[in-house]
């Protein structure tokens, strides 16, 4: 039998604060959780919303000493623009702190100190990569190399991201250090270890016996760990910056920003219940709900639950919908890259489209695989579905009510076999989106709940009451009667998913609030009830906008393109022979036409010092024919001839290949006469 909950503890994970979020964060961990809370709260559950930064950790300290400031400044700035833009999209949380409070700080010293005393730990000493130019230890992220697996160039030291292998940094072939660029060696150093192993088998039984219900990649990717055996875990880094362990003799390290970070949830609990914090995270009737996104799966199903269980008083998780990662157009977001959509730069483009985001993000939620967020799709959600389907029924129905009845709402007459079959397809809502709602398939509830907005535009366009005016106003009171409550229900419907809509729905309908017990009802506005003027729910999206988004991605990627290049490498040696062979000359271009029926071709008539010969090259998708004529080219003058598209080609023009795939003709920097020997 499932248990019933006294309360509801939700937790989001926390952002790291050295650079803003991004619409994957959104789609991954705040949304989801946001949509979870107020649906919660609606049905008047007790619930908590727990957010906050995560404010220690080597990439902080890593952009202080680039930034030439000092990691508190880093951390400053991002908590506010991160908390700033929370705050705007309206994630509602009931507390947004940051892991470099003295609350946090002193709770997280205490659960350390705790596990320690009652040898939780086990200390070990190793030899861990050091980057001698930077004279720091690296954390697993800040070195890369080759994976052992698939050979994919670029893997981090705890997992190659091609291939989706978990890693430790010495399986790397050929490691660098992401700092310096330069090879680390292999440094001893002595620190603190979860021994994650003394866990495994209660883990085991706790997520593969008694947690079947959770998602399948939380589930899979669970058993795939517990499956290869557990290992021990460092709690302690070297470095300056993080909370100092609290044992004498650790001068010098640090709590491992994994280890304290999810401590957060709690202390931040802490911060905005000082005296009532416990209940919410140790009492046997509070639920404890993580959202996260799938590369915090490990730490919040396997370790954060070992570290509870170790400490001895605390809840243990109930539930961990992870989603999955969104791409942004087809390419896997990137911040180092700066291939993001960033939340704070989507609310200066489009004010007060916080709505349109949140609707097309957990339409595209990635719940059980990855998905893709493009521009175009979010333009004809919002155009095809916002405004066509949900807004254009809400403006029918009240545009119609006040051009009919002055604005209040008609009493119904007869109903009819089709009125009844509609009125019951809005009873059934409430309980299906319950279901849903309850096993976190937001994709799907959203869906339902868009669905009313389908059956009331389908309504108006059957039943047509403004034909029905001129003949039976009765008839028509009816209609709208049954309009207007499938627009109250929308209100509700939507209430978790599309907030400021539903606020906005809610003040043209002229009523205050909703409760969710009252979604599916018939009865919601009553008669002779007054409702305000229509007002647009949504907007259309212009291509100009759109195209602005898509051309900032464009000039991101060649400028990413532009600083990753890489020349090939160079061929096989070959002998001075074989070179000498090639007889390569220059000529000056006489004339130049397209080749007929041939988009890639140019044909080119060239004075090569003895005669005019023909040469044809593709390269007509770079170079128009006019740009050509009266330049001096460089070209290879003892191929033999070759048919191109019936044109017979004397020879081949040089050009040199652009990292983006463009050419460039090779000429001398001065001219010459034509036929001079290249040599």
């Amino acid at each position: 039998m499932e248990k019933k909950f006294k309360r509801t503890t939700v937790t989001s994970a926390l952002p790291y604060a050295n650079g803003p979020v991004h619409l994957g964060h959104m789609a991954g961990v705040y949304i989801p959780a946001d949509i979870y809370v107020r649906y919660l709260r609606l049905k008047k559950e007790d619930v908590l919303f727990i957010g906050g930064s995560d404010e220690h950790g080597v990439p902080i300290t890593i952009r202080a000493k680039k930034e030439g400031v000092t990691p508190q400044d880093v951390v400053d700035r991002f908590h506010n623009i991160i908390k700033k833009s929370f705050e705007e999209f309206g994630i509602s949380f009931d507390v947004y702190g940051r892991t470099t409070s003295k609350t946090h700080h002193d709770m997280a010293s205490k659960f350390f100190r705790t596990l320690y005393d009652k040898n939780e730990f086990v200390e070990q000493t190793s030899e861990q990569y050091y980057d001698e130019k930077a004279q720091t230890f690296l954390a697993d992220r800040y070195i890369t190399g080759e994976c052992p697996h698939c050979h994919a160039e670029g893997a981090y030291g705890d997992q190659c991201e091609k291939c989706g292998t978990s890693l430790n940094p010495t399986d790397l072939i050929n490691p660098v250090s992401t700092i310096t660029g330069s090879k680390p060696v292999m440094k001893e150093t002595t620190h603190w270890y979860l021994p994650l192993d003394k866990h495994e088998e209660w883990l085991k039984k706790w997520i593969l016996e008694d947690h079947k219900e959770w998602r399948p990649n939380v589930y899979g990717q669970c058993k795939s760990w517990l499956d290869m055996g557990l290992h021990p875990r460092a709690v302690s880094r070297d470095l300056s910056w993080g909370i100092p362990v609290p044992v004498e003799g650790a001068e010098g390290k640090v709590l491992y920003v994994w280890f304290d970070a999810p401590i957060g949830y709690i202390s931040n609990t802490k911060e905005l219940l000082p005296d009532s914090w416990e209940k919410w995270w140790k009492d046997e009737d509070t639920r404890l709900v993580h959202f996260i996104g799938k590369d915090n799966i490990v730490f919040h199903c396997i370790v954060f639950p070992a570290m509870l269980k170790a400490e001895g008083s605390y809840i243990l998780p109930d539930n961990v919908p992870s989603n999955e990662f969104l791409n942004l157009e087809g390419d896997k977001i990137s911040t180092s890259k700066n291939w993001a959509v960033w939340l704070h730069e989507y609310l200066v483009d489009f004010p007060g489209k916080q709505d349109v985001l949140r609707y097309v993000l957990t339409a595209n939620a990635p719940e059980t695989k990855d998905n893709d967020f493009t521009w175009k799709d979010f333009q004809a959600r919002n155009n095809n579905e916002l405004v066509a389907v949900y807004g254009n029924f809400v403006n029918r129905a009240l545009v119609l009510t006040h051009k009919y009845f002055e604005g209040k709402v008609p009493a119904c007459a007869e109903l009819s076999d089709y009125d009844k079959e509609v009125i019951e397809s809005f009873k059934e809502v409430k309980s299906r989106l319950e279901d849903l709602l309850n096993n976190f398939k937001f994709r799907e509830g959203q869906k339902e709940a868009m669905n009313l907005a389908r059956i009331g535009n389908k309504y108006l366009a059957d039943t047509e009451p403004w034909k029905l005016a001129k003949t039976d106003m009765a008839r028509v009171g009816t209609i709208l009667n049954i309009s207007l409550q499938l627009v109250a229900n929308l209100a509700i419907a939507f209430e978790p998913f599309l907030p400021s809509s539903s606020a906005k729905l809610r003040e043209m309908l002229d009523i205050s609030h909703f409760d969710w017990n009252e979604l599916g009802k018939a009865d919601l506005l009553e008669v002779n009830h007054q409702i305000n003027k229509a007002s647009l729910l949504f907007e259309k999206i212009e291509d100009e906008a759109i195209d602005a988004q898509l051309q900032r991605l464009a000039k991101i990627k060649k400028e990413n393109e532009e600083a990753n290049y890489k020349a090939q490498p160079v061929k096989e040696d070959i002998v001075f022979d074989e070179f000498t062979k090639m007889d390569l000359r220059v000529g000056t271009v006489l004339e130049c036409i397209k080749v007929p029926k041939a988009d890639k071709l140019l044909q080119f008539k060239i004075d090569d010092g003895l005669e005019t010969r023909t040469i044809v090259s593709g390269v007509a998708k770079f170079y128009k024919p006019e740009e050509l004529i009266g330049k001096q080219v460089c070209f290879i003058a003892n191929l033999p001839p070759r048919k191109l598209k019936g044109v017979v080609s004397e020879g081949m023009i040089l050009f040199a290949e652009n990292n983006d795939g463009s050419l460039t003709y090779i000429s001398p920097n001065k001219e010459v006469k034509p036929g001079s020997q290249i040599n």
